[in-house]
């Protein structure tokens, strides 16, 4: 694209002494090596996370000094704090003075996104720096002090260039614009790995949802504090930090936002179409959209969700949606997912399992399913199990 070439060609120019740092790109995260008080870590890098990092207890940075509490779209919960000393991501040094790494049991987040994984950095240790998140080469860039992002040349149609709203502590928070003109303010945030997360309150603000109305297809998400009631909604011609989209699909939880200055987020798979230059301390953000893309085709599925569970060394079945295909073939909560199109399920991962359940409406999948000890198989058509808008008058 013209643009990207001219933008490419602008901070060249400007940033000869640019330092890189790479990033694996996984289906729904991004995973980035850091050194915190000498130890190396590897994280999903969460920039809807306002803190430094959430680490796994058995990752050894030094003693507890203190504790926080942290906020998800559902609620609050305290942990364990340690003192940061220092933070270095390959030749970047980030002061890190009255920065702390959260404790967080023993979470197995390795599981959850499909490789080596330590916990959760946040959005603190760059808050300061001039960065871009390269998701088109995988990498982050990191830009000198002096580096000018108002020069990056944007067009409105590939490339757009907004101011960062005055609202909440260390998020990027940008407006999102609904058909009928009324706007969201949602956090950029690579850590949510569905496209926009929202609730049901926002909607009904906004005109999308019809108060009292309660959506046919109902199903779960899990959350740092847990499952949590939600469903799906085909969002239409909406503008998302200024870019128009035509379609795609959204994560609605059944719950009121935790917080009043919270409408949700826009997540990683609207994010992963472009790559993003943040300068927090100037309130500015640069979005380039390098895969002509803004969205994912809608995807069907068979209407259940299933996660490791490490005490029974199988798949545990925690969702079903009720008139979903599964729940039709009389597949229930409780049952456990053994395998899949013939394959044994070992320690899959939540995303990948979701992306194995996912393909076109109408194609097959068959699982093995097992209750009280009894295995059935089960041969299911994947449906589309999508919310519509249901406009308020």
């Amino acid at each position: 694209m013209l643009t990207t070439l001219l933008a490419s060609a602008v901070l060249a120019q400007q940033s000869p002494k640019t330092i890189e740092w790479p990033f694996k790109i996984m289906d729904s995260a991004i995973i980035v090596d850091s050194v915190v008080n000498g130890k190396k870590v590897s994280c999903m890098f969460d920039t809807g996370f306002s803190g430094a990092y959430v680490l796994n207890e058995s990752v050894n940075v030094g003693k507890a000094t203190g504790t926080m509490t942290l906020q998800d779209f559902v609620g609050a919960f305290q942990a364990e704090t340690v003192d940061i000393k220092s933070i270095q991501m390959g030749e970047v040094k980030i002061p890190s003075e009255g920065m702390t790494v959260v404790k967080m049991g023993n979470q197995n987040y390795s599981m959850s996104y499909g490789t080596h994984v330590d916990g959760i950095m946040g959005l603190e240790p760059l808050s300061h720096e001039i960065f871009q998140i390269n998701f088109e080469k995988s990498k982050f860039v990191f830009y000198p002090k002096d580096y000018d992002i108002t020069k990056i040349p944007v067009d409105g149609k590939t490339s757009w260039r907004l101011k960062i709203l005055p609202i909440g502590n260390n998020v990027i928070k940008l407006p999102v614009e609904a058909p009928n003109g009324q706007k969201m303010y949602l956090s950029l945030d690579t850590g949510n790995g569905f496209y926009s997360t929202t609730h049901k309150d926002v909607l009904e603000r906004v005109g999308m949802w019809k108060t009292g109305t309660k959506p046919n297809f109902m199903k779960a998400s899990w959350v740092a504090s847990g499952p949590v009631a939600s469903w799906d909604i085909l969002m239409s011609d909406m503008k998302i930090y200024g870019v128009p989209v035509k379609e795609a699909v959204w994560n609605i939880i059944d719950l009121p936002s935790s917080s009043s200055e919270s409408d949700g987020t826009v997540g990683f798979g609207f994010l992963k179409n472009f790559n993003i230059t943040i300068d927090i301390d100037r309130r500015l953000v640069v979005l380039q959209n390098f895969s002509g893309k803004q969205s994912d085709p809608v995807a069907a599925d068979v209407g259940l969700r299933a996660i490791y569970s490490p005490r029974d060394q199988r798949m545990f079945i925690f969702n079903v949606t009720p008139g979903g295909p599964a729940d039709k073939a009389g597949i229930k909560r409780g049952d456990f997912l053994l395998g899949l199109n013939g394959e044994f399920l070992g320690n899959v991962s939540f995303n990948a399992l979701e992306s194995m359940l996912e393909g076109e409406a109408g194609t097959k999948v068959d699982l093995s399913v097992s209750r009280n000890g009894v295995l059935e198989r089960y041969s299911l058509t994947r449906e589309v199990m999508v919310n519509k808008p249901m406009m308020s008058e």
